[in-house]
Formats: structure tokens, C-alpha cells, sequence
């Protein structure tokens, strides 16, 4: 597997230009030995096209899981002082020592399912600006945090997950679900942390506000591309997901997506390519309603729903689990002619 190189003047949108596309030999390949194992054609539903979509991307005819890393980037966020959220935004640099001393759920998420978890802060104590009165990030805060997402990605990965952590991110998520596809404020704003009835609503004004200062509701029919949406209404965390989910791309690693916020994240590159996360799955669908919304918009399927919101790749770590199952029955199961089972009657 061999990477892209992607020199830091390279602007993100030149980047999008030229993309590896899946290897269609190696995913017939594995169509083939799906074909003759021991069981009925299909019978493991999704999990049959997860080990194809493994083989397409990773380029191989017998794909492998043997490094599986998990991202996790944070950021803060000016808007957080608008009181978006239920917890203070020192919460997210707390929250980073606390995954970098093994104490958070997607730790014992990454020890269960044999992940490395790589935690990368970006500029904490220089949150972006206030995104009601403007954009959140100068074009050169918004290049420095998309290149840092790229550098994060290592060549060799067979499989990554991405998450984030940053308080007040999902009302950047939902402010830049707006701005991309439009609908109202209260389509895309969920309670985040926790926040409710009045606390809710404002949050919610918020996020109109936000759309209205940069560029108004459907910022494509305003002429601004997705990655000057996600310049504008994301934070440095959502940037290097967009970054890092690229790279991934350019280096032929198959992603497994969060959730809102890392889905939000992503979703400026498909704006500006439509098949820019074709290499991506959707790990599960969250609790925040304007999630599905959103996997919806982005045409695609969640591989769970478990009514989770709580990021930090958590989701994206979980099915890991049904990846590795996946593969292990796809490498494992014996044919019919090996077993000597009498296989399907063609008549």
C-alpha cells in the first residue's frame, strides 16, 4: 500500500483532484470465494460486502486487519462561550488527558477490538472564533488544522476509525449541516451533551445565526464551496477529520466513520467531490437526530444503532468488531468442495 505524498502547500481543494478508485479486481475476487462457502448465497447480509469493501479499497485479494488505528482530534471553540453546551469548554482538554491516561470508553473500546488510539489536540487554548459573527477559522488555521489530519493518517493502516472530541462541536456539525444542505435550524441542532427545552432552542438560534453570518442557509447556492463551509462554520477538529479522511483516501485505507460530528466533518468533501467518500463507511447512526439526517443526505447505511452520542471515535471503534468478523469468516470458512458439503442445486 503505498501513499500520496501531500506537501502542506498543496490547498485541500487540489487535493480532491486526483483519488484512487476501488480495485474492482480484488473486490471480484472476493465475491468469488464468498460464492462457494459453506452457507447460502448472502447469508451473512452486510457482512459479506464489508470484507469486499475491505479488498476494494485496501487493494487486495485477501484483505487484513493487522494495523487498525483510531484518530481522535479535539479542538475548542469560540461559539462554546455562547453557552451551547452542558459542559465548559475545558471539558475537552480534560477529556484529552483522560484518553491519553486510558480512561475514557474508547479506550477499553480500542483494547477490546485490538485498535491503536492516536489523540491528537490542536491548539486548545486558542479556541476558533465566535462563528456567529463570522468565520471560525482564517484560511491558514483552516490549512495548518486540514494538514494535520493528513500527517495523522500513517501509510501502512489497514483500516481507520475517526473521532473527535470539542465542546460546542455539535452545534459546528449542525451549523455546517445547514449551511451544506439547507432545511432549518432546528433540523440539524440536537442536545449535544445534554442541553434541553429553553437551553435547546437557543442553541438551535444559534446555529441559524451562525448560517446567517457566513454565507446564509445553502451555502452551494450561494457560490462557497463545502470545504469554505467547513472553513467558515467548522472548528480545527473538524477540519483535520477532513484532512485525515482524504489522506486515508489518497493512501487506499478504507475509514470507518462516527458519528454526527465526524460525519459532518466529511460531508464538505463530498460537496465538493461526489465520490470523495466512497471508501467510507458509516460506523453507526447517533442519537443526535440530526445525524440520521445527514447519513441520509450523504447516501449512506449505518452499520449499527445503538442510540450512542458520545464521539470520540466510539462508535467508529465499535464496529471494528463486525469488520474483524467479517474478514475472519470470509478467510476462515471452509468451501464446499473443502468441507465436502454438497453445495446449492443449480436446478
Amino acid at each position: 500500500m503505498n501513499a500520496t505524498a501531500a506537501p502542506t502547500s498543496t490547498s485541500p481543494a487540489a487535493l480532491l483532484d486526483d483519488l484512487p478508485g476501488p480495485d474492482s479486481a480484488a473486490a471480484a475476487a472476493v465475491a468469488a470465494r464468498e460464492a462457494v462457502l459453506t452457507k447460502p448465497p448472502g447469508a451473512l447480509g452486510r457482512l459479506e460486502g464489508l470484507t469486499s469493501w475491505l479488498a476494494a479499497w485496501q487493494g487486495r485479494r485477501e484483505p487484513r486487519l493487522d494495523t487498525v488505528c483510531a484518530l481522535v482530534f479535539a479542538g475548542n471553540h469560540g461559539v462554546a462561550a455562547r453557552g451551547v453546551s452542558a459542559y465548559p469548554a475545558d471539558v475537552t482538554a480534560q477529556m484529552v488527558a483522560n484518553f491519553r491516561a486510558g480512561g475514557a470508553a474508547v479506550n477499553q473500546l480500542c483494547r477490546t477490538f485490538g485498535v491503536d488510539l492516536s489523540v491528537i489536540a490542536l491548539d486548545l487554548d486558542r479556541p476558533t472564533a465566535d462563528m456567529t459573527q463570522g468565520p471560525a477559522m482564517t484560511e491558514a488555521e483552516f490549512g495548518d488544522a486540514f494538514h494535520a489530519g493528513m500527517a495523522a493518517v500513517a501509510p501502512g493502516t489497514d483500516l481507520l476509525c475517526v473521532g473527535e472530541m470539542g465542546i460546542a462541536n455539535t452545534t459546528a456539525a449542525a451549523a455546517l449541516c445547514l449551511g451544506l444542505h439547507g432545511g432549518t435550524a432546528k433540523d440539524w441542532t440536537g442536545p449535544g451533551t445534554g442541553v434541553a427545552g429553553d437551553r435547546l432552542t437557543a442553541k438551535s438560534k444559534v446555529v441559524a445565526a451562525a448560517v446567517a453570518a457566513n454565507g446564509g442557509h445553502g451555502l452551494g447556492a450561494s457560490g462557497l464551496t463545502g470545504l469554505e463551509a467547513l472553513r467558515r462554520l467548522g472548528g480545527r477538529e473538524l477540519a483535520a477529520i477532513a484532512g485525515a479522511v482524504l489522506a486515508a483516501r489518497r493512501n487506499r485505507t478504507p475509514v470507518l466513520l462516527d458519528g454526527y460530528v465526524t460525519a459532518a466533518a466529511a460531508a464538505p468533501l463530498a460537496a465538493e467531490r461526489k465520490d470523495a467518500l466512497a471508501h467510507c463507511r458509516a460506523a453507526h447512526v447517533s442519537a443526535e437526530p440530526g445525524h440520521r439526517r445527514l447519513l441520509d443526505a450523504l447516501g449512506m447505511k449505518p452499520l449499527l444503532d445503538l442510540e450512542m452520542r458520545l464521539g470520540e471515535a466510539s462508535g467508529a471503534v465499535l464496529a471494528v468488531a463486525l469488520v474483524r468478523a467479517a474478514l475472519a469468516c470470509h478467510a476462515g470458512m471452509a468451501t464446499f468442495e473443502g468441507a465436502g458439503v454438497s453445495g446449492r442445486d443449480a436446478g
